[in-house]
């Protein structure tokens, strides 16, 4: 239950219709189980109790009191286990039969809650009233609540926030959970008894993820199974659990497996709420406090490593066509509107100014002019190598673009003779000096030439302020500025694959040779070998960390103990304990401490929902302090 995980369940036991003794046997069993396992959070399916379709039976004050006295004994039996459990049954209210979810926790029962609209394939219309029972009821020596504005909220997680709806009411045009996450719930349960059919799973799971990115809650879904009537039904055992939008895991129908068991992440659901600053907790609803013992939750989710990218090659490809798409199209429009003549690029054989040159292409294109519109500069010093100075001259020369070769060599010596710098100290002056000229170089070809100066850095780079100031971290656009770096090789990498398909071969061959190209700024000597000696990632730390870094501390608040929490998750076998500690360290440090370069960053257009553009993905002061977080960081 640590930083917001709440590990979940949800069960599908083999029942029997009508015999809620041996129905209750059964589940007492899976919820043995299930806190064995360290499930807070339990839901059987609709109805368990009783079995979904016990048709005219229903009626029978025999099975009414059956159900009554199952329940009495779930909750005595399961008064000693450290979870809250959502349990179907049909419920007598004065003359009414309801069908209701019992949720209950401690030995005791925290409220009823009904089922808002009936299902047209069970013909529950028939045995039950659906008005609004709103009410306080006896059971079993208790003052019970009965209600569909029930909220159940955990006194030792705050954002652990549950609400019921009941089976088709998924389905229903105003469902339940609407109104439900607009009174503060993060979490709805949903014991269901919906009968399969076929594309029926596909359409429930394409209902629940809508329903949890709409609404920003996790959902848990239990789907009645084995042992209900297949008189004219059959029903497969569906389980599910989604989260925002994706689904985290599922059981199948017809699996026979019984739990479905999972973790959901609270206070990841509770920051998105925050960013959205939608309109939740603008309902009434009634809340009832219960407690549950913390305890640390083993996580047995899939932590993604690499948040960024589809794992899914299709879905992948789809991605990168759209992200270039958006990139060329912000392009495209601003070249409209500045009427530049020219575009200008610092083209170094490297990841980013690849891709940037790429979107240029696309965007002059578009525009039906001529790809000698763009000027691909590259402006060799002390630490070129033939290897990147080859593939910038192979690039510009298959895209038809028009390149110029601008040596800083005998430029920059003279800048350091000028400032009285000596050339052997290797320092941040050194380095930074050709950065430097090599901007001063393209904003006065712009000019020269009537163009634009198109920026190469990326998102990455930006979170860690790799970048030097006025440096190449200023442009006209920066087209790149809202791409991580895990990222833009993949779309380079897409680029390879449509133009080997055009019959591109020598372009393909270049950007996999880019591709393979260890990143460096290029900004020292190369090695004997003429090989790069300077490796960023040997500097900084390896992009695919920052980049989950970033996006989980940007995208969802994550704290320090968090992000270690998940990356060793996500990366146990690639990385050691220490050196996730250590670069999540430099991440901080530096994500802080650089934060003057993004406050005055050039355009670009927003691509993900992770960005640094102080125009509106990313506001905080240069002067921010980081001792919070550094100090929570030192203590993992």
């Amino acid at each position: 239950m640590k930083n917001g995980f709440i590990k979940v369940c949800a069960a599908v036991p083999k029942i029997r219709v009508a015999d809620p003794q041996y129905n209750v046997a059964e589940m007492l069993r899976l919820a043995d189980l299930a806190d064995r396992e360290g499930v807070r959070v339990l839901v059987f399916p609709e109805l368990g109790l009783t079995g979904a379709t016990c048709g005219d039976l229903f009626f029978s004050e025999s099975l009414i009191d059956a159900a009554h006295a199952a329940l009495e004994r779930f909750v005595a039996k399961t008064r000693d286990m450290n979870l809250i459990s959502v349990v179907g049954l049909p419920l007598a209210i004065g003359s009414a039969l309801c069908n209701v979810a019992a949720v209950c926790r401690g030995g005791q029962i925290l409220g009823f809650v009904p089922k808002s609209y009936p299902s047209e394939e069970l013909g529950d219309s028939r045995y039950f009233c659906f008005d609004d029972p709103c009410t306080t009821i006896k059971f079993d020596g208790q003052d019970v609540p009965v209600g569909r504005d029930l909220l159940f909220t955990c006194a030792e997680v705050s954002a652990l926030r549950i609400a019921v709806e009941i089976g088709s009411d998924l389905a229903a045009p105003l469902a339940p959970a609407v109104f439900h996450a607009a009174a503060g719930a993060t979490l709805i349960c949903n014991p269901a008894a919906i009968c399969d059919c076929v594309g029926a799973d596909t359409l429930r799971r394409d209902l629940i993820r809508a329903q949890t990115a709409r609404t920003r809650t996790a959902y848990l879904f239990s789907g009645a199974g084995e042992g209900e009537s297949t008189t004219d039904l059959v029903f497969g055992g569906h389980a599910l659990l989604a989260e925002l939008g994706k689904t985290i895991a599922e059981r199948p129908a017809y699996t026979g497996e019984s739990l479905l068991i999972s973790e959901i992440d609270v206070l990841r659901v509770q920051s998105e709420r925050r960013r959205a600053n939608a309109c939740f907790d603008s309902v009434s609803y009634q809340e009832i406090r219960f407690s549950l013992m913390l305890s640390e939750t083993e996580l047995t989710r899939v932590i993604d490593p690499h948040p960024f990218i589809p794992e899914d090659p299709a879905a992948r490809a789809s991605r990168c066509e759209s992200i270039l798409t958006m990139q060329t199209a912000g392009l495209k429009q601003r070249v409209e509107r500045a009427f530049a003549k020219k575009l200008v690029l610092g083209i170094s054989g490297g990841l980013d100014s690849t891709l940037a040159l790429l979107v240029m292409v696309r965007a002059i294109d578009a525009l039906g002019r001529s790809r000698k519109d763009i000027l691909a500069v590259t402006m060799p010093c002390f630490g070129t190598t033939k290897r990147t100075k080859n593939n910038a001259t192979v690039l510009c020369e298959e895209l038809g673009v028009d390149f110029r070769c601008v040596d800083i060599f005998d430029a920059v010596n003279l800048h350091f003779r000028d400032i009285g710098h000596d050339p052997d100290v290797r320092d941040v002056t050194y380095e930074n000096s050709q950065a430097r000229e090599r901007t001063q170089i393209l904003m006065d070809i712009a000019n020269d030439c009537g163009g634009m100066v198109i920026g190469t850095g990326d998102l990455s780079e930006l979170a860690l302020g790799w970048a030097t100031y006025n440096g190449d971290h200023m442009s006209m656009y920066a087209v790149n500025a809202a791409i991580p770096k895990t990222l833009v090789r993949h779309l380079v990498a897409h680029a390879a694959d449509c133009y080997e398909r055009q019959g591109g071969e020598k372009l393909a061959a270049a950007l996999r040779d880019v591709l393979g190209t260890p990143v460096s700024p290029e900004l020292l000597p190369a090695d004997e070998s003429g090989e790069i000696a300077q490796k960023t990632e040997d500097l900084v730390g390896p992009y695919e960390l920052h980049d989950f870094y970033l996006y989980h501390m940007l995208r969802y608040g994550a704290s320090p103990t968090k992000l270690y929490r998940l990356a060793r998750a996500a990366f146990e076998s690639v990385y050691d304990e220490e050196t996730l500690r250590r670069w999540l360290k430099t991440f901080i440090r530096r994500f802080f401490t650089q934060q003057f370069k993004r406050s005055c960053m050039p355009d670009g257009p927003k691509i993900g929902s992770i960005g640094v553009s102080p125009r509106g993905q990313w506001k905080m002061p240069s002067d921010a302090s980081a001792a919070l977080w550094m100090a929570e960081a030192e203590r993992l």
